[in-house]
Parts: structure tokens; sequence; C-alpha cells
């Protein structure tokens, strides 16, 4: 098994699995509404590159039109079912890319990968529009590995079962602001989670990236400190796991049981 796993910040991952780029939750700016970009620099043009995009839910730090726009034509985006109708600036892009709708349960493959869709314990829809609601989700790329990315998410009693055996857990451990809402992992939750789904190895993402313009002075350690935190807290709650620090744009190659290297 050899599955690299590139953290470019935020939620923003590339899986390269079976000769397939796999690009979550795309985000290229400096900048969105009241948050700014304070660690890292921003993805390069290469990063664009997928063979299919997944989109966790509506919230525009992961459905992000502007660099949804950046992507190959014909390039494959998945969209929790709903979200067309929740954001109207997606039919601009229906012409280009190929937006396909998912719901819990449902795979979609694409060359040698099954990507299936498992619930998540998040607020999906548009803020701050709508009464409507589009379910979020995480997602199952399901290859030579079994990589679980987990979008936004809070715990829920069915998370194991849902997302069934996985080699490797894609997990939020902070977000973008000094106070985590509900529906959300901390670094403590996202290390309970990694000990109910028993995989092989983790990553750390959604953290350290962005934050309120003008606040870097308040709680700063909810910026910094939730990677390190959850290495911590894993080493004591699922010792038997391979846990990946990364810094943006670094990426980990996992081949074969118990063998990783990063670099």
């Amino acid at each position: 098994m050899a599955v690299e796993i590139t953290w470019w910040g935020h939620a923003m991952v590339t899986v390269r699995d079976s000769g397939v780029r796999v690009l979550t939750d795309p985000l290229f700016v400096r900048r969105l509404a009241h948050l700014r970009r304070r660690r890292g620099a921003l993805p390069p043009a290469s990063a664009a590159r997928a063979d299919v995009v997944l989109v966790s839910h509506l919230h525009a730090d992961h459905l992000h039109l502007g660099s949804l726009q950046r992507l190959a034509d014909g390039t494959t985006v998945l969209l929790p079912r709903g979200a067309r109708q929740a954001v109207p600036g997606l039919r601009r892009l229906a012409g280009r890319l190929r937006l396909v709708e998912v719901s819990a349960g449902d795979t979609h493959a694409v060359g040698d990968l099954t990507v299936r869709a498992v619930p998540a314990a998040h607020d999906g829809r548009r803020l701050p529009y709508g009464p409507q609601r589009v379910r979020a989700l995480g997602y199952v790329v399901e290859g030579e590995a079994r990589t679980y990315f987990a979008g936004d998410t809070g715990l829920f009693d069915a998370m194991a079962a849902e997302v069934g055996p996985c080699d490797i857990a894609l997990l939020p451990v902070g977000g973008w602001g000094p106070f985590l809402g509900h529906g959300h992992l901390d670094a403590g939750r996202a290390a309970q989670a990694l000990a109910l789904l028993d995989a092989r190895a983790a990553v750390p993402v959604h953290y350290g990236t962005y934050w309120p313009i003008g606040m870097d002075a308040v709680r700063p350690h909810e910026f910094h400190g939730p990677g390190g935190e959850f290495v911590r807290l894993a080493a004591r709650l699922a010792p038997q796991v391979a846990v990946h620090r990364l810094e943006h744009g670094q990426s980990v190659l996992v081949e074969g049981a118990g063998r990783e290297s990063a670099g």
C-alpha cells in the first residue's frame, strides 16, 4: 500500500491513491470575509490538479466558488445533495465542471477508487442564508487504503459504524476562531474519534491556517496549539495510530502496515 497525503492548510488535502488525485474542500485565498491566512503559503496552482474534488459542506471556507473556478474543465466535484439549489453560484460552474450531488451512503467510482459519502454532525447550510438545510458529509476514499476525510464534524454515536474500517483518518482538530461551536472536533474530541475509528495513521487538519482579522492576540493557543495537542492526546487514547502533524504543503507517504515516512 502506498498513499500520499498532502496538507495545504485548513481542510484542503490532496490524497494520491492508485494513481488518482483526490482534493478536499479547496481554498486558495489569502483572505475570506473576516478571516485571513496567518500561516503557510497559499497552495500552488498545481494543487488544483485533481481527478475528483470532495466538498464536505456549504460553508464558504469549505465550498469556495472562486477556488472551484481554478479546477480544470471537466473535473468531477462531489457535493452534498441540495448544494446547487442552496448555492446559486454553482450554476455558473455547471457547464465547465461535473457537479455530482451525493447523500450519505452513496458511492462514486473514480478510476480504481471508490468514494463513499458518510454522515457528519455539523450544520451544513450555506450561512448566513436560508432556512434551507443541506446535510454536511464526510467521505471515505477506498483504493489501496481506506482514507476517511471527516470534513467538519462533531463526535456522534454511529461514527465508527458509518465510517467503517479505515487506514488513514484526516480529522479536524480546531477551527478558525477562538471558540469552537457545536458540531466541531477539538484536539481532545478528535483523539476520542481516532480511538473509535481504530485507524492505522492520522493527519490533523482544520487548524492553524485562518484567523479573524484583528484577533491575533485573542486566545492564540487555539490557533497554534491544536495540532500538537492532538498528537499528545492521540498517543494516550490511540497509541497504536501513527499520527503525522504536517506543516502546510508537507506530504506523508503511508506505505505498508506501520511503515510511514514524511517529506
